[in-house]
């Protein structure tokens, strides 16, 4: 096979601050090469600087496409291979898509600008495509704008998009990030499936070994922007040279559960709790969709709650249901007081999609202080930012960040930072929903850590949304599992895992064993 994509001794750099430095890997045609590594290691950086996507990046070396230089080319040359040559599949859909033009147009529109085809094949290829992906009810789908779709929804159109045109080279940035255990399979048996067919090679970006370990040919491994190992992926997997990649293949999230206390008191109590829409049917005509059927659910201090389930299954509306970010039927109690705007300091909530969470003109610190100038104004300045470098230490995140912004960070770091915004109002609950989907996995770990010993520490309570069971198992002490926006099954969480009753959660337990 001949080398597609050659890059030789590759530097990038954002001013002064270098995020690669001398980093050579070579793509195959018909290869699929997977880039690991830490968050903020720099895989986002090269991956996008193929396509030289990002200005602010400054590159060195050599990045050679099928027989070009792209390092230098000119703007119509990179708009000719972006989206026909090169595909990609950014690693958060809800800031790729268009936000003002429904998915199917989107998807339609890279097939009528790079292969001519008239706009009504264009857009029925496009629900082909969808349906490809795992997308079911497509019409409606395909009408709908990015902000109507769940998560896992939004990244399988963004996956048939960056297909649409048949590339030779796809690059796949955290593919599965927002996907449930049965979907990740679903994707990556039809990226293996159109690799095969078309021979088209892949650029695959990801945190979550096991998938690297079942799809990938051969593995580079990223450390600080530098490049610790290569190989056949059975050899590095099976035989790792570098401590780094050792101790990447042997992090695994351990079960941290604290036996709650008998008279651990009831923080939250929802009853009968649902949320319908009103959905269009023709120019005139509309019908009520209830998306989430009326549920229980009961918090205790100490306590975490796991909701589990596949893409689209209601669990975001039920975090937004409690938070009351969306009209809910039904009756919210915190701490026995019944819901009212000014309980919402009780009630904090890191989101699915850090970068769209995060307002992009404000600095980490306007940003991480915004909620304490909400609550606590008396608070100065000085403290502020004390409150504010203690929630970022808590994170991880060094206080020299304060000035920067969501831009210049990866999508782990984006992500913690997120977190210490939920923290730094000390509150008693927070809703997590995939508070480690864009983490490798270990830094999943330390932020696991760091909320059970929160958890310990403060008696704060965790309602934990994941489509990784092994995160839910390591903080949840009972489950809730959710199919088409219903409970099919709840209980303790070791008791749901060891013996699960209803078919699907066993279903979802096997692809996660798989």
């Amino acid at each position: 096979m001949s080398a597609l994509l050659h890059i030789n001794g590759l530097s990038a750099a954002f001013g002064s601050h270098s995020v690669l430095d001398q980093v050579s890997l070579s793509v195959n045609a018909g290869e699929k090469h997977a880039l690991i590594g830490e968050s903020g290691s720099g895989k986002t950086v090269l991956a996008q600087g193929v396509m030289q996507l990002n200005p602010d990046v400054t590159f060195s070396g050599s990045l050679c496409f099928d027989g070009r230089e792209l390092l230098g080319a000119s703007a119509a040359t990179l708009r000719r291979i972006r989206g026909r040559e090169i595909g990609m599949v950014f690693q958060e859909p809800m800031t790729a898509l268009n936000p003002v033009m429904p998915v199917g147009k989107q998807i339609a529109e890279v097939l009528t600008l790079h292969l001519g085809l008239p706009k009504r094949s264009a857009y029925e290829q496009a629900l082909a495509l969808l349906a490809e992906t795992g997308i079911r009810d497509t019409a409606a789908k395909a009408a709908a704008y990015p902000f109507q779709l769940s998560g896992g929804q939004r990244q399988r159109a963004m996956i048939a998009m960056a297909v649409a045109a048949e590339p030779k080279l796809l690059i796949a940035d955290e593919p599965t990030t927002a996907l449930d255990v049965a979907v990740q399979a679903q994707i990556l048996d039809l990226i293996d499936r159109l690799q095969r067919e078309r021979q088209m090679a892949v650029l695959y970006i990801s945190h979550d070994l096991a998938l690297v370990r079942r799809f990938a040919d051969s593995v580079t491994v990223l450390r600080h922007g530098r490049v610790v190992e290569q190989g056949a992926a059975a050899d590095v997997f099976h035989n790792p040279q570098h401590e780094y990649t050792r101790l990447l293949l042997n992090a695994r999230p351990q079960r941290q559960v604290q036996p709650l206390a008998e008279d651990a008191a009831e923080v939250l109590s929802a009853r009968q709790t649902a949320v319908s829409v009103r959905q269009k049917q023709g120019w005139w005509q509309s019908r009520e969709l209830t998306i989430l059927q009326p549920l229980d659910l009961n918090l205790r201090a100490g306590e975490t709650v796991g909701v589990i389930g596949e893409s689209g299954s209601g669990k975001t509306t039920l975090a937004k249901a409690l938070m009351r970010l969306v009209s809910a039927s039904g009756s919210l109690h915190l701490g026995g007081e019944p819901w009212r705007p000014a309980l919402r300091r009780k009630m904090q909530m890191v989101f699915q999609d850090p970068f769209g969470a995060l307002n992009p003109r404000l600095s980490v610190f306007e940003i991480v202080a915004e909620a304490l100038r909400v609550y606590e104004p008396q608070l100065s300045l000085a403290e502020q930012q004390q409150r504010v470098e203690a929630a970022l230490a808590d994170v991880g995140l060094p206080e020299d960040i304060l000035a920067r912004y969501p831009h210049a960070f990866s999508g782990g770091q984006r992500q913690r930072i997120a977190i210490a915004r939920a923290l730094v109002v000390r509150p008693d609950i927070l809703v997590l929903d995939e508070p480690t989907s864009a983490l490798d996995v270990q830094w999943q770990q330390q932020i696991l850590s760091l909320l059970a010993d929160l958890q310990r520490r403060h008696g704060l309570s965790y309602i934990l949304i994941s489509h990784d069971l092994a995160v839910i198992r390591a903080l949840s002490h009972r489950v809730l599992v959710l199919k088409d926006g219903q409970v099919v099954e709840e209980g303790e969480c070791e008791r749901v895992f060891a013996a699960p009753n209803a078919p699907y959660t066993q279903k979802l337990l096997q692809h996660s064993l798989a």
